[in-house]
């Protein structure tokens, strides 16, 4: 535990020391100081270093009283979110709630949320009914990924979506479903995916310009352009911390869905390959925690977590270099965020809680 807590620790280190870089520009032209960015994302990690701590510390047991009650309050948000006037909206979606110095994004809290009432329920219900009847003890999660996954949707927000859709799978898989219920389940949600990707002429645009980014490199493949630009100035070791030139206005959402270019293009190959063999060293040990608890809650629970902040640094990176479409994730620990930032640490001090208590 000692190893994951370091390898935490070096992320939240990371992503503190790379946000000031491609956001001061950003910042200084919206608010006349090079700071702001970097000042609010110190403030909640802070927030979030004590979220870690008090995750830590607690038996992640406790949690779980609060699993049922925190998936409705997230279901809440969610709907108070779209509700005109009410949800805060930038670039065309609408996904957080508050005022302009205070904010929360709701589908952050779904996914923590998710996986507690995954672990509870699935845990539940495995010892209540049959454990060949899958239906009985996962239709209820099935359910919640599904009302989740179109009230997201509807923000709209496709990359939240996704890892939601991601966390609820893995899931239910580390449950014991069988194959070809989970085959069947695996097709339905890519058919549904393309069915909304097809609906909607913008989201098809973004969905396929990752395919030949260059053919509108000034339109729908600009931002993909643009990081890749960034990533091959990088070369093998960088141009060197705060030297990047897509953080002047070249490179949109810089310091939040697309900090792994800037990170690429500062450090180089080497950045982005140490950046990402920490990800795989996370992901390494938050398997072995989840094999090594002694409960099937905590199991479930260390199964969510891994899926959840791996699958997002997977669908964020994987945008990034070009092998995924561009949904809008934050690189998790890394990017510009408070919500995500302090969820995510929280998320991770359970996971720490139930390496040292297993």
């Amino acid at each position: 535990d000692k190893i994951a807590e370091e390898k935490r620790a070096l992320l939240r280190a990371y992503g503190a020391e790379v946000v000031v870089c491609p956001s001061s520009v950003t910042s200084l032209q919206q608010y006349g100081s090079p700071w702001h960015f970097f000042e609010r994302q110190l403030l909640w990690l802070v927030i979030g270093t004590g979220a870690f701590f008090v995750a830590l510390r607690v038996d992640r047991r406790r949690w779980r009283r609060f699993a049922r009650a925190a998936m409705v309050v997230a279901l809440g948000l969610l709907f108070v979110v779209l509700i005109p006037h009410v949800g805060v909206g930038a670039a065309g979606a609408t996904r957080w709630l508050g005022t302009s110095s205070f904010q929360i994004q709701p589908s952050e809290l779904a996914k923590l949320a998710l996986v507690f009432f995954a672990a509870d329920t699935l845990d539940r219900r495995a010892e209540r009914g049959e454990r060949g009847d899958w239906r009985y003890q996962m239709g209820p999660v099935l359910a919640i990924v599904g009302l989740l996954a179109v009230l997201v949707m509807a923000q709209p927000d496709m990359g939240s979506t996704a890892v939601l859709v991601v966390i609820g799978l893995a899931m239910v898989g580390t449950a014991g479903i069988p194959g070809k219920p989970l085959a069947a389940i695996f097709g339905l949600v890519g058919v549904l995916g393309m069915l909304m990707a097809v609906v909607a002429p913008y989201r098809w645009r973004r969905l396929t310009a990752f395919v030949h980014p260059f053919k509108n490199a000034s339109g729908s493949g600009f931002q993909s352009v643009q990081g890749l630009f960034a990533l091959g100035a990088g070369r093998l070791t960088g141009d060197g911390i705060g030297t990047s030139l897509a953080s002047w206005g070249y490179l949109p959402n810089a310091q939040t869905d697309f900090i792994f270019a800037i990170i690429g293009e500062e450090t180089g190959l080497v950045g982005t390959l140490l950046l990402t063999g920490l990800f795989l060293a996370f992901a390494v040990v938050g398997v072995r925690i989840a094999c090594g608890a002694r409960d099937r809650f905590s199991g479930l629970v260390a199964a969510g977590i891994v899926a959840w902040l791996i699958g997002q640094a997977v669908i964020n990176i994987g945008a990034v270099v070009g092998l995924l479409p561009v949904t809008g994730v934050p690189l998790p620990f890394v990017s510009y965020g408070g919500s995500s930032l302090v969820l995510t640490l929280f998320g991770a001090g359970v996971l720490g809680n139930i390496a040292r208590r297993p």
